[in-house]
């Protein structure tokens, strides 16, 4: 799995955080989502495809 953030489509809503903390975060100054790794374990699939999913952005993309 790879795993695409398009931080100039992002809102800032912090879904994906919530949902796979080990994965995102938000920026302090302005709340952008920031990939923290674009190749999770195998365990954090279903949870990053559920933040994919969360986001109102559409900002996440997940490659298998």
């Amino acid at each position: 799995m790879r795993v695409i953030l398009d931080q100039d489509k992002c809102v800032g809503s912090g879904q994906c955080v919530m949902t796979a903390p080990e994965v995102f975060d938000q920026r302090d100054e302005d709340g952008i989502a920031v990939l923290l790794t674009a190749a999770p374990d195998a365990g954090q699939t279903d949870v990053v495809r559920e933040a994919a999913a969360l986001c109102p952005a559409l900002a996440i993309t997940v490659q298998e």
